[in-house]
Parts: C-alpha cells; structure tokens; sequence
C-alpha cells in the first residue's frame, strides 16, 4: 500500500511531524513518499492508497499561497474512496483559528470523496513528547483503516 505526505513547514515543526509518521508507516510496512508543498503536486494522491497532508496556520487561519495553490488543486480531484488523514500544527494566542488549516483540509479531502480513517493531530508549535504519543496514535488508526 502507498502512502503519500505532504507537509507544509515554516518553523520545521511540521517537518518533524510528517518524519514521525513517515517512520511510523514505514515500520508498518507502506510505501511512503514524503514531500514539502512546495514541490507537491496533488494529483499525486490519485496514485495514493492513503492521502496525508501535515499543514501549518498562520495567524488568524491564514492560508499562505503555498498552502491556497496546494488547497485549490486539491479540490479540483476526485478521490472518491481514497484514505486521507490530516494534521498540523497552530499556535492557541489565535483561538478559534488555532489549527484551522487542518480543518480546512479535512473539509476538502471530504468534499473530494476521500474517507478519513484517523482523528485529525493538531499540536501547539513544536513537537513534544505527548505529541509523539499523539501522532503514533494516529499513525495506528491510519494503517488499521486502510485495511478496512
């Protein structure tokens, strides 16, 4: 089974995220392809079992351009059926837009027809050991829903 992440970092948090999971995946024996958005192209999730994308909010719930250009290719798919999970990281100064990006996210792999197959992981700035914890969690749920 295949796997792809895509991750948007800006402080490396998200980066450390997705090279988490990718060790995760990996130990449970999928094939996982890593990539920073800025180089992604979203249709690589059509050739994916398992869709993930690790994304960062800025401020209010700001969608930099990187994450727009990614974001409105993303809804232009039809992944009827594909596995997707998302994760992030925010900062809780910002409230009600604390990780709204992977909400955002979420929402479109939804309105694309994917299924989500883990609770989506939203950390506070950098990773900690809980965060680990979290994203290991995640990881499991990931690989018992592609095999349901």
């Amino acid at each position: 089974m295949k796997a792809q992440i895509v991750f948007a970092s800006m402080t490396g948090n998200n980066e450390d995220m997705a090279e988490i999971l990718e060790d995760n995946l990996l130990q449970a024996g999928l094939d996982v392809t890593t990539t920073d958005i800025s180089f992604a192209d979203a249709t690589s999730f059509l050739d994916s079992d398992l869709c993930i994308v690790v994304t960062y909010t800025y401020g209010e719930g700001v969608m930099t351009d990187e994450l727009k250009d990614f974001y409105d290719q993303l809804l232009t798919l039809n992944l009827t059926g594909k596995k997707f999970a998302v994760m992030g990281s925010g900062d809780r100064t910002y409230k009600d837009h604390f990780c709204e990006n992977v909400n955002d996210f979420e929402k479109a792999f939804k309105k694309v027809g994917a299924i989500e197959v883990a609770d989506p992981v939203k950390i506070e700035n950098a990773v900690e050991d809980e965060d680990i914890d979290l994203i290991d969690q995640a990881a499991k749920q990931m690989v018992e829903g592609l095999h349901e």
